[in-house]
């Protein structure tokens, strides 16, 4: 039998709020904005959504929950496709 995996949750707000900016010409791995750990979110430790090799980029530790223990690092980066939408 598997052990349950858990989940995590997170704002993805502050990351697409750095998105919207349009940022260009920023100095590589110029802070845009920290989200720091709270009650509403899976935190582990603060996260920074830098501006990263011509990308709004962002780097999480969450912590699971419904779960014994356990965390999980992700990134994430937005990358513009010619000729779609955005945002």
């Amino acid at each position: 039998m598997d052990d349950k995996m858990g989940d995590a949750v997170f704002d993805i707000q502050p990351f697409l709020e750095a998105v919207r900016m349009r940022l260009g010409n920023l100095p590589n791995d110029t802070i845009i904005t920290t989200v720091k750990p709270t009650r509403t979110n899976c935190l582990a430790e603060e996260s920074h959504v830098t501006w990263t090799d011509g990308k709004v980029v962002q780097h999480m530790v969450l912590r699971l929950q419904n779960v014994e223990c356990g965390e999980i690092e992700i990134k994430l980066s937005w990358i513009d496709i010619p000729g779609s939408r955005g945002l």
